[in-house]
């Protein structure tokens, strides 16, 4: 089939590869969201989809409207007579006239197991949720918000010391294979897609900043999981000393412990541990304001911390 693959992130490039690499289809142009700035000094640059298909040593033309619905970008679509169109985290919204052009429609890899997570953040979710298993669905995309019917699934468990990146990184990987099996059985007429069932439907929208803010008169479980769910972005963050403290790297459940109140911190030699609504936690890595991440032993160190003091204690605004 004749493909125009839309995607953007970084997530996005092993599917991209996988259809690259496959000889029963030809990418023929590649969609993705405009140079953005980034860095210091906020240069334009290309998204890392609009980079692999320019190093790709072949002739691919990359699109990249402002909307998927400018006129210019309809007729070039329309020009490139697309079979199907798969898509991964793309970025923009498609209108009608936009999804009727590919004979095949839009196609995409979405990271969950489908109704579950419907959204932008399905994989923050799934770990903050504490689920077990989840996974990568092929879908036809349709008007609402990821309810097409679904072409094709592969599982994936989530591991117990899995961050949302680490997770996210496995299932680009597998959901490349599923994406590009789904092509092939779009291709020859064996894959049908299967209406979602109206059972089981759980919304993953972008996780916010204070999504990330950690409540420590939570359990120590639920910290927990929202360190490693907010990893890499947007960070776990907390209040210390009238300034915010991401906590980016992992804690650990001290157990049969809690003496410490919510928030309330220890401090050892090679060791901080922080009180929560259960057991407390010793933190892993902190980013304090403005600074790199670091230990959180070096960080006490360096910032003279005194066991006793709090994290979490809000400001007045």
């Amino acid at each position: 089939m004749r493909l125009v693959f839309a995607g953007t992130p970084e997530v996005a490039v092993p599917a991209l590869d996988a259809l690259l690499a496959s000889d029963r289809h030809e990418v023929v142009a590649v969609v993705t969201r405009p140079d953005a700035p980034s860095g210091r000094g906020r240069k334009l640059v290309a998204s890392p989809v609009a980079q692999r298909a320019e190093e790709a040593g072949i002739e691919i033309e990359v699109l990249k409207p402002a909307k998927p619905s400018d006129p210019d970008f309809v007729a070039r679509l329309t020009e490139l007579a697309p079979d199907c169109c798969p898509v991964v985290a793309y970025g923009a919204l498609l209108r009608p006239g936009t999804l009727e052009i590919p004979k095949h429609g839009w196609v995409n890899l979405h990271f969950s197991l489908l109704p579950a997570w419907r959204g932008a953040a399905p994989v923050q979710h799934a770990v903050m949720a504490g689920d077990e298993v989840t996974g990568a669905s092929t879908f036809l995309i349709e008007q609402g918000l990821d309810s097409g019917p679904v072409y094709g699934v592969i599982t994936e468990e989530v591991r117990p010391a899995d961050t949302s990146g680490d997770l996210l990184g496995r299932l680009a990987h597998s959901g490349a294979r599923l994406l590009a099996a789904t092509m092939d059985g779009i291709a020859d007429g064996s894959l049908h897609a299967v209406p979602q069932p109206a059972e089981g439907i759980t919304l993953a929208p972008k996780i916010t900043v204070e999504d990330a803010r950690i409540d420590w008169t939570a359990p120590a479980l639920r910290v927990d999981r929202v360190v490693r769910g907010c990893a890499p972005a947007p960070g776990a963050w907390t209040e210390f000393r009238g300034e915010r403290l991401k906590v980016t790297g992992p804690v650990t459940l001290v157990p049969a412990s809690a003496e410490l109140a919510p928030g309330e911190l220890a401090v050892g030699k090679n060791s901080v541990r922080v009180g929560t609504g259960s057991h407390e936690v010793e933190l892993g890595e902190v980013r304090p304001q403005g600074k790199k991440a670091m230990r959180a032993a070096d960080w006490a160190r360096g910032a003279r911390i005194e066991s006793g003091e709090r994290l979490g204690e809000r400001t007045a605004e």
